[in-house]
């Protein structure tokens, strides 16, 4: 079980990093969506993995911490929200640029640069 939850919070990490360092908006918002969900997983690990157990000390010899619970509940809240908004901040950027990459400076293709070369007389 445990190799199972690393492997996922470590595809969960990998692929929203990947998804950071594009240039659009789309993807580093899934990009910071999938690395949310990866910290939520982690932090939930911390609360040890087990089943049928009580969530705080009692009269049972292992429990199950109820803390990471509760800050992954209201990380999932918080991060629903940020999510929304920076929805909202890209659909705005698009409105306002004509353009979605994140840097406000898109590539330059090939041949439109040799286009401009011309034109200048370069």
């Amino acid at each position: 079980m445990e190799l199972v939850f690393a492997l996922a919070i470590g595809a969960l990490t990998t692929s929203g990093v990947y998804l950071l360092l594009r240039a659009r908006t789309f993807p580093v918002v899934m990009g910071l969506t999938l690395l949310s969900y990866g910290v939520n997983l982690f932090l939930f690990a911390s609360g040890r993995l087990s089943t049928a157990q009580q969530p705080i000390l009692g009269t049972a010899e292992s429990y199950s911490d109820p803390l990471p619970q509760a800050l992954v509940l209201t990380a999932i809240v918080i991060g629903f929200a940020m999510t929304a908004f920076v929805v909202v901040l890209s659909l705005r950027n698009l409105a306002d640029n004509d353009d979605d990459h994140v840097d406000g400076c898109p590539p330059v293709q090939p041949a439109k640069k040799k286009q401009e070369q011309e034109e200048t007389g370069k």
